[in-house]
């Protein structure tokens, strides 16, 4: 049996673009009319939605941060509605509650412990576009 080897810079580009996932097939997320796309890997989660129009849900993502503290990164409109964006470490403490904004960058408080942290994203009757970044800090 043959092993083909890729390149370093090959992998990089699979692995840089295999966590995009637009999630307009998932009938049970409330925002797949909106056709999401969802980056979470390792240290990195993004979430965008554009022309989302009166939804109330919430919707919650794993994610895995190998750091104590993140950043997170807002760029939302809001026409109406409110958002909730909950950030829980590794055993359960919130380390970040904040609505999104048009425009803010600030590290999660307070530290918190590495692992597997829970994105908790709640929308009330939300009109808008919404983008946001948490990185590892």
């Amino acid at each position: 049996m043959r092993v083909q080897r890729r390149s370093s810079l090959a992998r990089l580009i699979m692995l840089a673009s295999a966590p995009v996932v637009s999630l307009s097939a998932c009938s049970e997320n409330p925002l797949a009319p909106y056709q999401p796309e969802v980056s979470n890997v390792a240290d990195n989660f993004a979430l965008q939605a554009t022309g989302v129009s009166n939804v109330a849900a919430t919707q919650s993502y794993t994610w895995s941060n190998a750091g104590t503290r993140a950043t997170i990164n807002h760029s939302t409109t809001i026409q109406s509605g409110t958002t909730l964006l909950v950030i829980k470490d590794a055993v359960d403490t919130t380390v970040y509650s904040k609505a999104l904004s048009p425009s803010l960058n600030e590290p999660t408080s307070p530290v918190g412990v590495a692992g597997t942290w829970t994105l908790q994203l709640t929308l009330t009757n939300y009109t808008g576009t919404m983008n946001f970044r948490v990185q590892k800090l």
